[in-house]
């Protein structure tokens, strides 16, 4: 059973920074993809961020150019760092770790960020 735990959430200014990492109990590299995701109170869960075992990454339209997903094969670690930071992106932050081949998905635990305006 892998183990995914996040941290680095925490209350921030708007315009202020945080990174969030996420340790694995495994080697990330065996999975098809990791990612972010985020929800916020009665919204639906939605993606931030993903990270392909090919090197390819993505991002929700709405934290392009102020979010960066990165991950540390070696320390098994997925990393977000969220520059920029508004209001609006105050949420329970998930980290994601996609197996593929009709596995389920782990899922971590979240960890709340909060902007203040």
């Amino acid at each position: 059973q892998v183990q995914l735990v996040e941290s680095g959430g925490g209350l921030v200014q708007a315009g202020g920074s945080l990174r969030l990492s996420c340790a694995a109990s495994a080697y990330i590299f065996i999975f098809r993809a990791m990612a972010w995701y985020r929800q916020a109170p009665g919204k639906q869960r939605e993606l931030v961020a993903r990270f392909t075992s090919g090197g390819d990454i993505t991002y929700a339209d709405s934290v392009k150019g102020r979010f960066t997903i990165s991950r540390d094969n070696a320390e098994n670690t997925l990393y977000l760092q969220m520059n920029s930071l508004k209001p609006e992106d105050t949420a329970v932050f998930y980290c994601n770790a996609e197996m593929g081949a009709g596995w389920p998905d782990y899922w971590g635990q979240g960890t709340q960020v909060t902007v203040a305006s």
